[in-house]
C-alpha cells in the first residue's frame, strides 16, 4: 500500500497555489468570454469561480458532475442555474449552445476525448469552447513528476496530465480552429503566499521570455462547420437548336426580266 500522501483538490484549491492559480484564470475567462456573443452558455465544474460573469448570453447554466467527484455539487446554498449530469453525455439538444467552458474538467475525466466530443455536438456552427488545464512542461509539471520518485506531489493526485498539443490535436480533429492560446502562472511550485509574493516578478518575465512554459493554459477554439457539396448528375440547360438557312432558289434559264409564266416584268 503507497504512503504518498493524496491531495484533495478542493483542499488544494483553497491553498496558496490554488488561489494563485484561480486569480490568473478567473481574469482569463473575464477577458476571453465578454466578446462572445449568443444566447446560450453553460460552464461544466469548477463552481468555486464564475468563468461566465462577464460574458452577456440572456441563459447560463452551471453544469456539475453527477458522478460527484472534484466538479460534483459542493455543500451550501443551491444556485438556481445549477444542473447535475454527466460531462460525457450532456443533456443539450445538438448544436443548442453558443458557448461551452471546461476549467480544469478535462484532467479529472475518465475520457477527456468523449468529454470533448459531447461538447463539440452539443455546440452551434460558429460555437466556442475554452478550455484550462494544467501545464506539464512546466515548473509545476516537473515538481509534480518528482511523485514518482517517493517526492511529496504538488498538486492533486487524481489529476491526469494533459498537454497543449494534445489538446489542440484533438480539437482540429474535431472541427475546431483554435482562435487562441495563453500560458500563465509563471511562479515556481510555493506553497505559502509569502514565497509566491516574492516570485510575482516572474509573471511578467515567463510570459515574455519563455511563454509556453507557464503551470496553466488556456485554449479558445470556434467550431466550424465546412461547406457541403452535393454530387450528382450535373444537369446542363440544353442548348438552342440553330434554325436551318432556307436555300436559295435558282431563277429558270431565260427568263430573265419575265415574270413567272412567260410576262415580261413590268409589262400591261
Amino acid at each position: 500500500m503507497s504512503d504518498r500522501p493524496i491531495i484533495d483538490w478542493e483542499g488544494w484549491l483553497a491553498s496558496p497555489p490554488g488561489q494563485y492559480m484561480l486569480g490568473w484564470e478567473q481574469g482569463q475567462y473575464d477577458r476571453t468570454v465578454t466578446d462572445i456573443f449568443g444566447y446560450h452558455a453553460v460552464q461544466l465544474g469548477l463552481p468555486v469561480i464564475d468563468t461566465l460573469r462577464e460574458n452577456r448570453m440572456p441563459f447560463s447554466a452551471l453544469a456539475l458532475d453527477a458522478d460527484g467527484g472534484p466538479h460534483g455539487p459542493r455543500s451550501g446554498q443551491p444556485d438556481a442555474r445549477q444542473l447535475l449530469c454527466r460531462f460525457d453525455e450532456l443533456p443539450f439538444d445538438t448544436q443548442s449552445l453558443d458557448l461551452v467552458t471546461l476549467p480544469h474538467v478535462l484532467e479529472f475525466s475518465e475520457y477527456p476525448h468523449e468529454v470533448l466530443r459531447e461538447v463539440a455536438r452539443v455546440l452551434m456552427p460558429e460555437g466556442r469552447v475554452v478550455v484550462t488545464c494544467f501545464n506539464p512542461m512546466s515548473l509545476w509539471g516537473a515538481r509534480q513528476g518528482l511523485n514518482r520518485i517517493g517526492v511529496e506531489p504538488f498538486l492533486p493526485t487524481d489529476a491526469q496530465s494533459i498537454g497543449f498539443v494534445r489538446i489542440k490535436d484533438w480539437l482540429k480533429l474535431l472541427g475546431f480552429d483554435i482562435i487562441r492560446g495563453r500560458f500563465g502562472c509563471y511562479c515556481p511550485p510555493y506553497r505559502t503566499e509569502r514565497w509566491l509574493q516574492r516570485a510575482a516578478f516572474m509573471e511578467k518575465a515567463g510570459d515574455r521570455w519563455w511563454p509556453i512554459f507557464g503551470a496553466v493554459y488556456m485554449i479558445s477554439a470556434i467550431k466550424r462547420v465546412r461547406g457541403v457539396r452535393l454530387v450528382g448528375p450535373a444537369w446542363k440547360p440544353a442548348k438552342a437548336s440553330l434554325k436551318p438557312v432556307a436555300a436559295p432558289v435558282a431563277t429558270p434559264t431565260g427568263t430573265h426580266g419575265k415574270a413567272p409564266g412567260g410576262t415580261p416584268r413590268g409589262g400591261a
